[in-house]
């Protein structure tokens, strides 16, 4: 037979060439594309997951042609991040080009990524999204080229939200990001896709798919497990709840209640709720459940989630809770036949056999970690139960009283195990209490548990002896003093024969099978480990708990839910390297087991998790309304996230109030709509009908309109606004206007202009009126345009534009743009048309421009006068001062409007009064020589004072009166630094105590207060420009140490510059007061001035300009600021400004002499060494620059006697340094302030009462106090004070033995930690002190006493610390702790008070207090 052509052989040379011409012309094609594409513009895409914690903060990059389809881009992003494509959505990050943040972009759009918005050559910002709340669903494991069993894994307390195991994958730079995604077996979500079905194991329970509801239901768990939500530090509510979920026979029990919602509310049924909880967990599509639901029937509130608990005692409470709401239903004996073990508790006489026992039950078994007093933990589980079951002997004293001997004899007293529960937990009893440092541990110690567990070599046979005899009550005379307290639980006495254990009375023969029955069927497998992870004073819980479905092990840590091995469990044995003592893991950190929960491994028994087709009705119900109230929360967030939130403003037509709220309206909506909900909103349905109402574009900040919206009422709200966005550049404003008005037209483009009409006749601005102008328009433009709107003619309106503070500038180039002349977005204008000749000076000697700056400086505040004050009647007294004009006080006079007949004059009056406050001090007269006579008062004095008004008619107090006096503004080179010396006011006195008599000579030191600053003559033969150095710089031969720091010439200045006048004649500045009714609360009878003052007036012409009304000279009242929650702080630099005011800021006058130029307020605190209170206020003093100590502790006496009943000599105390309330450097007599001593506002120091002559003569002292530590006493002496020439140890050691008695060889000391008086429990001060540092000077480390005021504790080291008997401890425990408490100084261990854990039945705490 011939072949066909087509069969023929090919030669191999031709094979060969024809193979080659076909790879080149597929090589020539693939070239040819790599070509054009390089022509085609790139889009650079970066991509930031931000479903998963983990790798929310790295990007994934692509660049792709700008041709590339969007399918294609979701495409690469699913190939590049691991997920499968349609379960995530791509939303437009926060980047340059952003277009829409809220709105996800069309995966299913035919646009190529250039026409959807993607910028070439920029970086385009893209945010992966979970999809309706789904987290992504993740690529078959098949598909990945990882290796599961080669990963690296974590165990511990992960980050929620985030992947085990993934933590170093971000390190390497060629990482893969599906390998990353791969290893996070976290399935919050749900799909119905088969693919999700291959990838992931059904959840127990769960059925092949079918077609009822709930076998559609049930394939919501095909994903995997969902987690908990932690509220604030509920772990442990998390791990106790899951490992229940995780268990069939509890869950299938649980489902098997039925609710009968008539006889209970479903919001307080603690079973209904773990119910919705448990149907959530298996259906829910959501990444993790909230539990509060769960707690809300536990009768806890939200302050519960912030207290944290122990996972077991949880465990015990909740098991009986729900036997109490179990009673009577066939769910009452759940808790015991699933979790009830029975041990007995015995006691053997050792001589004749007798044995007394009883029975009890335990729902969990407490091992202990580490014998009391031991170095060694025991290794594993085994061990410690064996250790539990060790019978202990009675002898000596603890002898057992023997009923058939009937005398006390050695007995051996245990436990032993009859009955093990089908569900075995074990609770590590990982927490202690170190008795030695009073300190909560605990234990890291490595325990290792087996997987599987065999408990038959711990249940008892029972006991061969013929003495033995059965008891239902304990025949031990001791009972409960052994071993009971290592149960957690509550144990019940069974008061018949235990039925469980066959007590009955059979034959030893039939009692021996079924034991060995029983111990043969005893292995147990473990499937929930609950780990702590932390320290005794606070970690996180979280469980690792094997699925019976699959026995793959998964860890639950709150809302992260992820696949582990069986070496991640070994993780949780615990241990820490290096060798330690019992207590040397007090405050280590670590993870650990802590409960572990085996199952009785029996087939008969082993349920399985109940199949959706085995349900009972009442859960098919559930699990339908649970689902359609998901879907229900679906669309409200579908709507929430189509929601267009913007704030929205509104001036109310009638009220004339901007009120402010958010407009939430549909993006769909459309501007009628809106409109309409807005004006519901806002409630303007009584003020103006919703055809005067629009909604306009507007820029609150700039007070702009930026558009109105014209013919677009039917346009879409997400359309106008541009989409949803989560914040909007711009506001809304809903705009009105009367029936017979039209609304005006606002335009893109145009600027928004608040025109102020000026008139220089009444000196008035008036209210603005709105003009909208273009930026190209010129400046005769817009003076016609304004020209319509005010009526005023354009040929003589000048304008000011107000361009920012203080910034007035002329308009006058008519031929300027706008833009030019600097307008923005919104505007300020003065106008002013008159035809005065003002229009022809120049602009800055204007009358204009004089009330334009007036205008823009003036504030408004509310000044609160003092009670002894003559009231707003005396405001119109005007104080002459000597070297003033009496022109300008007539003048003041004939302004007084109203019958004047009968009043003296003025000058009578002020002569009057100043001749009664002449009288009564002679300071005072000096002052007056000085220009300054007519400034005394007192205020006792005041009401016989004659007001000039008396007799004036009402009518004539209600007039308002301006002051324009002449006030001269200081050398702006002569200005300090606006810094304010601000004295805080400790009480609400009207006078201080320091103040409390202003008439009395101010005090000594005034002579030292030379204005001229030249040199004074001080009483030690000093000058007061000595130069200023620390104390310690002079000890130190020049070495100089700043011990205090203060701002130089921190003081207050002087009213009136250096030759003594008063400072005027430079500008005018505006003052004017009138009487104001203030609100209610604010002080009955308090009398109040609303006061218009220019800011840039001085404090000291202020004061001056308020005497009228305060009725005293300023030299004696103070201003005091009042800030926030009515905190008042005195104002006293009398050369700053008032520009730190602003309007409606309130002043508080009260009496009392300010303080001079150079003086400074300071608080006097009595220094009390062997006090409880070491630290007690004594009074405010004024003290002065240039003052010695000796002069300042002369001034004090006086005060000292009157107010605080102290009768001292001068050389019977000292003053020192106050830091907090640690006393530091003495002062010496011949120490002089601001030179040898920093001071500044505000100072505080301590007055030391000296029990003898004053020690410290030299500043190469050092003044210690020493303490003495007695340990075979166990008690602290009190405070010596040790005055050392040098800082030598061995001169301290010298002194300390004078004063003690003891040898110095003997003598070891320490430094006192902390606050003064630096306390510590005598019980840790003999060990946890420093003491007898290897040091030979003092100012050294570790000592550091280079100042005085240190505390030294020293001890006799020949001298034994008393033993003491754990009673004696424990009572010294408490006094200490007490002590230590009162005195308001730190506990060396002060746990944070713990809450018991409680749930209440009825839903609710207990409101009566004493049945806690």
């Amino acid at each position: 037979m011939v072949p066909s052509e087509e069969n023929q052989l090919v030669p191999k040379e031709d094979m060969f060439w024809s193979c080659r011409q076909s790879i080149f012309a597929e090589m020539k094609k693939k070239f040819s594309q790599v070509e054009s594409a390089a022509e085609e513009p790139r889009v650079l895409c970066i991509i930031q997951d931000t479903t998963n914690s983990k790798t929310v903060n790295e990007r994934v990059t692509l660049n792709l042609p700008a041709s590339t389809p969007l399918k294609r881009l979701f495409e690469d992003v699913a190939s590049k991040v691991g997920y499968v494509n349609g379960t995530f959505d791509l939303m437009w990050g926060n980047g340059d080009n952003v277009i829409d943040t809220q709105t996800p972009i069309d995966q299913n759009s035919d646009k190529t990524i250039l026409d959807a918005g993607f910028e070439p050559g920029k970086k385009n910002f893209l945010h992966l999204t979970d999809r309706d709340g789904e987290q992504p669903h993740l690529v078959p494991e098949e598909s990945s080229a990882t290796d599961d069993n080669a990963q690296d894994r974590f165990i511990g307390p992960l980050p929620r939200e985030g992947s085990v195991g993934c933590g170093n994958d971000y390190v390497n730079q060629s990482y893969s990001y599906s390998s990353v995604l791969s290893k996070s077996e976290t399935a919050p979500g749900c799909s119905f896709s088969a693919c999700a079905q291959e990838v992931h194991p059904p959840l127990p329970g769960s059925p092949p798919a079918s077609g009822d509801s709930c076998g559609r239901e049930a394939q919501l768990c095909l994903a995997g497990y969902v987690g908990l939500v932690n509220q604030a530090m509920t772990c442990y509510l998390n791990s106790l709840l899951q490992t229940l979920f995780m268990t069939p026979e509890f869950r299938n029990a649980l489902y098997k209640w039925e609710f009968e919602e008539s006889e209970e509310d479903p919001v307080t049924s603690i079973p209904y709720q773990l119910q919705r909880l448990f149907v959530l967990l298996q259906t829910s599509r959501k990444r993790a459940i909230e539990t509060t639901d769960v707690t809300r029937s536990f009768g806890w509130d939200s302050s519960e989630a912030w207290q944290q608990h122990d996972v077991q005692e949880l465990c015990r409470v909740m098991f009986d809770a729900l036997e109490q709401k179990w009673k009577q239903t066939e769910q009452a004996d759940l808790i015991n036949q699933l979790y009830q073990g029975k041990l007995k508790d015995y006691v053997r006489c050792l001589e004749c056999g007798y044995e007394g026992w009883r029975i009890d039950t335990y729902l969990d078994i407490p091992l202990v970690i580490r014998p009391y007093g031991s170095s060694q933990a025991f290794a594993s589980v085994e061990e410690a139960l064996h250790a539990f079951i060790q019978p202990e002997i009675l002898d000596g004293p603890n002898q057992y009283f023997c009923e058939r001997c009937k005398k006390k004899c050695d007995a051996r007293k245990g436990l032993r195990f009859l009955h093990f529960p089908y569900l075995l937990t074990l609770q590590l009893k990982r927490f202690d209490f170190d008795y030695t440092t009073m300190h909560r541990i605990k234990l890291n110690d490595r325990m290792t548990f087996p997987e599987e567990l065999d408990m038959s070599v711990f249940i008892d046979v029972e006991d061969e002896s013929p003495q033995t005899e059965s008891c239902t009550d304990s025949g031990a005379e001791n009972e409960g003093s052994c071993h009971s307290d290592q149960m957690s639980n509550d144990f019940s006495n069974d008061d018949g024969v235990d039925e469980g254990i066959c007590l009955e009375s059979n034959s030893a023969a039939e009692r021996l099978s079924k034991a060995g029955s029983e111990k043969s069927s005893l292995l147990y497998e473990l499937f929930s480990v609950m780990v702590h992870s932390g320290s005794a004073a606070g970690g996180h819980y979280y469980a690792c708990i094997k699925s019976f479905s699959d026995d793959q092990w998964y860890s639950f840590n709150d809302q992260h839910v992820s696949k582990i091995t069986q070496e991640d469990i070994k993780k949780t044995y615990g241990g820490s390297s290096g060798s330690r003592g019992y207590y040397s893991s007090a405050f280590a950190s670590s993870t650990n087991a802590y409960m572990l929960i085996y199952r009785l491994k029996d087939p008969t028994r082993n349920a399985k998790f109940l199949e959706a087709n085995e349900y009972p009705e009442h859960i098919k119900q559930l699990v339908q309304k649970e689902r359609e109230l998901e879907e229900q929360e679906k669309r409200q967030r579908e709507i929430e996230r189509n929601t267009c939130k913007i704030k929205l403003f509104c001036m109310h037509p009638t009220k004339q109030i901007m009120m402010e709220n958010k407009l939430e309206v549909h993006k769909d909506r459309t501007l009628k709509e809106a409109v309409e909900i807005a004006y519901k909103l806002m409630d303007l349905e009584e003020a103006v009908p919703l055809d005067c109402c629009r909604l306009v574009k507007y820029d609150e900040f700039h007070d702009y309109l930026e558009r109105s919206y014209e013919g677009e009422e039917d346009t879409p709200m997400g359309l106008l606004l541009g989409g949803v966005k989560s914040t909007y550049m711009f506001d809304l404003l809903l705009e009105t206007r009367r029936p017979d008005q039209i609304f005006q037209c606002y335009k893109p483009g145009e600027v928004m202009v608040k025109v102020h009409v000026v008139d220089l006749k009444t000196e008035s601005v008036a209210p603005p009126i709105s003009v909208r102008a273009y930026l190209n328009q010129t400046v005769l433009e817009f003076k016609h345009l304004i020209s319509k709107a005010t009526n005023l003619p354009a040929e003589t309106m000048r304008v000011v534009l107000e361009r920012c503070y203080n910034d007035l500038r002329l308009l006058n180039v008519s031929s300027k743009t706008l833009k030019a002349e600097g307008f923005f977005r919104s505007n300020k204008v003065f106008i002013e048309s008159s035809e005065s000749l003002d229009r022809h000076v120049a602009y800055t000697d204007s009358h204009l421009w004089k009330l334009l700056d007036r205008h823009a400086n003036t504030i408004r505040l509310y000044v609160s006068l003092p009670e002894q004050s003559p009231g707003p009647q005396f405001r119109r007294t005007v104080y002459q001062k000597s070297s003033g004009d009496t022109g300008n006080l007539d003048e003041a006079c004939e302004r007084i409007k109203g019958p004047v007949g009968n009043m003296k004059s003025v000058e009578a009056i002020l002569e009057e009064s100043t001749e009664k406050l002449k009288s009564l001090s002679l300071q005072q007269q000096q002052e007056g020589d000085n220009g300054d006579s007519s400034k005394s008062t007192e205020a006792s004095d005041f009401e016989n004072i004659e007001s000039p008004l008396n007799e004036i008619d009402s009518s004539a107090s209600a007039e308002n009166r301006e002051l324009e006096n002449q006030i001269q503004i200081s050398d702006p080179e002569n200005l300090q630094s606006e810094e304010r010396s601000d004295s805080d006011v400790n009480n609400d006195r009207s006078t201080s105590s320091v103040d409390s008599d202003i008439l009395s000579s101010s005090h000594s030191s005034d002579t030292l207060c030379n204005v001229d600053n030249a040199p004074l003559p001080l009483a030690n033969g000093l000058d007061s420009h000595s130069i200023t150095s620390s104390r310690r710089s002079k000890a130190n031969q020049g070495k100089k140490e700043t011990w205090d720091t203060a701002e130089e010439d921190s003081g207050t200045d002087s009213e009136y510059d250096e030759s003594g006048k008063s400072r005027g004649e430079a500008q005018y500045m505006y003052f004017k007061a009138e009487p104001y009714a203030a609100d209610e609360g604010s002080g009955e009878g308090q009398k109040w001035l609303m006061v218009h003052v220019d800011k840039r007036i001085t404090l000291s012409a202020f004061k001056q300009q308020l005497e009228p009304f305060v009725g005293v000279p300023s030299s004696h009242f103070k201003v005091f600021r009042v800030y926030a929650s009515n905190q008042e702080f005195e104002s006293v630099r009398l050369n700053e400004t008032l520009s730190s005011f602003s309007d409606d800021n309130k002043i508080t006058i009260r009496l009392g002499r300010a303080l001079k130029k150079g003086e400074y307020r300071v608080k006097v605190y009595q220094l009390l060494v062997n006090e409880p209170e070491p630290c007690k206020f004594l009074l405010d003093a004024v003290f002065a620059k240039g003052m010695t100590v000796r002069q300042s502790k002369e001034e004090l006496l006086p005060q000292l006697r009157e107010q605080c009943g102290l009768d001292l000599t001068i050389d019977r105390f000292r003053l020192r340094k106050k830091t907090w309330k640690n006393p530091g450097t003495v002062f010496l007599d011949y120490h002089i302030y601001e030179e040898d001593i920093n001071i500044s506002s505000n100072w505080e120091v301590f007055l030391e009462i000296l029990d003898g002559a004053e020690k410290m003569k030299s500043m190469s002292q050092l003044a210690v106090l020493s303490r003495r530590w007695r340990p075979s006493e166990m008690k602290l002496d009190s405070f010596q004070e040790v005055v050392l020439e040098s800082s030598s140890v061995e001169e301290l050691k010298e002194k300390l033995s004078e004063v003690s008695g003891i040898p110095v060889e003997n003598i070891e000391f320490a430094k006192g930690r902390g606050t003064f008086p630096c306390d510590i429990s005598i019980l840790e001060i003999h060990q946890d002190l420093d003491w007898n540092p290897k040091v030979s000077t003092l100012n050294v480390w570790p000592l550091y006493i280079c100042d005085d005021g240190a505390v030294i504790f020293y001890r006799d080291k020949t001298e034994e610390l008393m033993e003491l008997t754990d009673e004696q401890r424990n009572e010294l425990m408490k006094k200490e702790s007490s002590r230590l408490q009162k005195t308001g100084h730190r506990v060396t261990y002060s746990p944070r008070k713990e809450k018991a854990l409680k749930i209440y039945l009825d839903g609710a705490p207990n409101k009566d207090l004493t049945q806690d």
